[in-house]
């Protein structure tokens, strides 16, 4: 049995006996031996401290400077460490906006819609164009960063506003739905305007394609072709779409309610008025980190091809405008809103690097930017308080 005080030798055969009788009694070969085995050892741990280094990111913990907007090959599970910071500090601030549709009385809408009087025809056209608009509008927008933007953007602090970004656009969806439902208005009618109004129908054709190009299940990033396609839909959503497009139909309802009418329904466009701006911003952000880490997709023909698109988005919003207000409405007239929207255009253009496409233009409703300003302690129609509770204040039973 063998005892652990025993003393162990190794156990050797006749053969290896004879072999280290023959050998002469020289110890370069073990020495060089011992060297070779060394070596080999050392070639191996060099060669797994180069496979570490050279690993793919997922392979390796996140260093901040490797992260890119698009393209990139860190973890995107990964939230930190952050690289942009900017992001996550708008993906703070939306949060902090939080709001829901039925938080917004409505009952001074109804009693002012159902009366005889209470509005004229041309501010009902003004309601019911606005609202069949806008209320498949956001859900566009939804299915395009759910189902499109989101799967290229490789910067998890960037997918964690689009996250956010998604779920506001269902609020909005839901605001307006809910007040087509409180006005009792046809719902077939209003959610079909997309199809059966030109004027709606030619802004969603201007747009599907840009969805459509970036939801493709084959598409992917990658090559200066691929990455301008997805930079050129950024753009459009971010500057025309939300950007533009719904600036029209913000500044009528809120017109309407300046004038004490439809002021729940005013309050509600507030708000999406705010959350929009946001996005808008973001959006423009999101462009212009792309541009900073990809200038060769900037190119001269790339930025005349955008102004393009930004004069035809200028053009379909005002055939918009001339249709929901064929004659002058609320002190205001279709005209006045062709300097707005050359005004806006300018502003989002300068914002992403362009030279102003209408130089010289002013904004005629100077009075918008007030609406940025509202509190969501407050209602600003001051129809009731609204006291949002924290998650550690709620009661659960």
């Amino acid at each position: 049995m063998l005892v652990w005080d025993e003393d162990v030798k190794p156990l050797t055969t006749n053969a290896d006996a004879a072999r280290h009788a023959r050998l002469p009694h020289d110890p370069q070969p073990a020495l060089r031996l011992a060297q070779a085995s060394f070596a080999r050892v050392q070639a191996r741990a060099d060669a797994a401290e180069h496979a570490r280094a050279t690993a793919a990111p997922a392979q390796r913990r996140v260093d901040a400077a490797d992260k890119r907007i698009i393209n990139g090959h860190t973890d995107v599970n990964q939230l930190v460490p952050f690289k942009y910071r900017w992001a996550w500090d708008k993906y703070l601030a939306t949060c902090a906006n939080h709001w829901m549709p039925q938080e917004i009385n409505m009952a001074r809408d109804i009693a002012l819609w159902k009366s005889a009087g209470g509005l004229t025809e041309d501010e009902r056209r003004i309601v019911k164009r606005n609202l069949g608009f806008f209320v498949t509008a956001d859900s566009l927008a939804a299915n395009n960063i759910v189902l499109g933007t989101y799967r290229h953007i490789t910067a998890p602090e960037c997918r964690q506003f689009l996250l956010r970004q998604a779920f506001e656009e269902a609020i909005h969806t839901h605001a307006y739905q809910y007040i087509v439902e409180s006005l009792g208005l046809d719902e077939g009618e209003i959610f079909n305007a997309y199809h059966e109004i030109p004027s709606i129908r030619a802004k969603d054709e201007f747009l599907i394609p840009f969805i459509d190009a970036i939801m493709d299940a084959e598409f992917r990033t990658g090559t200066p072709a691929a990455d301008q396609k997805l930079l050129r839909s950024l753009i459009v959503f971010a500057c025309l779409m939300e950007g533009l497009f719904f600036y029209v139909g913000f500044v009528q309802i809120l017109a309407l309610g300046r004038q004490n009418k439809m002021t729940g329904a005013a309050e509600q466009y507030q708000y999406i008025l705010r959350d929009e701006s946001m996005h808008c911003n973001f959006g423009i952000d999101l462009v212009n980190q792309i541009k900073l880490e990809n200038p060769h997709l900037w190119t001269p023909a790339f930025k005349a091809e955008v102004r393009a698109l930004f004069e035809q988005a200028v053009e379909l919003e005002y055939r918009y405008a001339e249709d929901t207000m064929p004659s002058g409405v609320l002190g205001m007239n279709a005209s006045m809103f062709k300097a707005y929207l050359r005004y806006i255009a300018n502003r989002r253009a300068t914002q992403i690097g362009l030279d102003p496409l209408y130089p010289s233009e002013e904004n005629p409703f100077p009075w918008m930017s007030e609406m940025l300003d509202l509190k969501k302690e407050r209602n600003f129609f001051e129809t009731r308080v609204i006291d949002y509770q924290t998650g550690g204040a709620l009661v659960w039973d």
